[in-house]
């Protein structure tokens, strides 16, 4: 395999101008939604199967002033994907770059990969029955092109390369933001086995709406570790009790019945 790619969000480049998220409807030809005013500037409030990727405004009152914390939220493209783990259709696969891709003619919207997905990333579209999320624009760096976001990005925080060059320009900018901002950090470096989506954080992962420590659900964990190894037999042994207590259940009745014969002839 070819070292893989990603993208780094540099946070601290961000000015929430959202052309990431225009950039992105417009390559995948996605509608756009109508949504309405809450009491945040956040004007798209969450992912949906038509909306693949959106900026979450977070806003806190630190220092007698308002501060502003911004994080471009889609698919992390983890390096080891539990949704591709998990799909019992194998519509979901990782290309030779690293990017974690659907085939949407396998995808059945069954929803179990939004269920394992320790991010909580991939959407269901009720209008074509399939789930959706970004995938990394691999038809267009397929070609030697940029992913939409990162060409659109005009600040600069949005830059598309091979995930280790990646992650050492990250600890290498967190070092220089340290002194300004102590809790800076690279987040998607180690979180859910690392991802090919890196982050560098101004403050701690919370502050942007990001877990910690993401995991896997334990019903999922539970499943594919425990009980799925152990289904076809699972499913052998019931139809074998059902097979036996059929018959049993015949036997006793005959056997019920020839004594009640006897009772009466004897």
């Amino acid at each position: 395999m070819a070292k893989t790619k990603g993208y780094l969000v540099d946070t601290t480049k961000c000015i929430a101008c959202r052309g990431c998220v225009v950039a992105c409807k417009q390559w995948n030809q996605l509608p756009a939604e109508q949504t309405r005013f809450t009491g945040s500037y956040q004007t798209v409030p969450d992912l949906t199967g038509n909306t693949f990727t959106i900026i979450s405004f977070h806003e806190y009152e630190e220092d007698g002033r308002i501060r502003w914390y911004f994080a471009k939220r889609q698919c992390m493209h983890c390096l080891e994907p539990v949704c591709m783990k998990v799909c019992p259709q194998k519509a979901i696969s990782i290309t030779d770059t690293g990017a974690v891709v659907r085939d949407n003619d396998k995808c059945v919207g069954c929803q179990y990969c939004a269920a394992a997905c320790p991010f909580h990333i991939p959407r269901y579209n009720p209008t074509t029955d399939k789930e959706t999320k970004c995938s990394l624009c691999a038809e267009r760096t397929a070609e030697g092109d940029l992913p939409a976001c990162v060409k659109a990005c005009i600040t600069g925080a949005l830059e598309y390369g091979n995930r280790d060059e990646l992650l050492a320009k990250a600890k290498e900018r967190v070092n220089n933001l340290i002194g300004d901002y102590p809790n800076a950090n690279v987040y998607g470096e180690t979180q859910a086995g690392g991802t090919n989506i890196l982050y560098v954080l101004a403050d701690v992962p919370g502050k942007y709406g990001f877990e910690e420590d993401p995991k896997v659900s334990t019903a999922i964990t539970a499943w594919q570790n425990v009980i799925k190894p152990y289904f076809p037999w699972l499913i052998a042994l019931t139809a074998a009790g059902s097979i036996f207590s059929f018959f049993s259940t015949r036997l006793l009745k005959v056997g019920k019945e020839a004594h009640e014969g006897e009772s009466l002839h004897g």
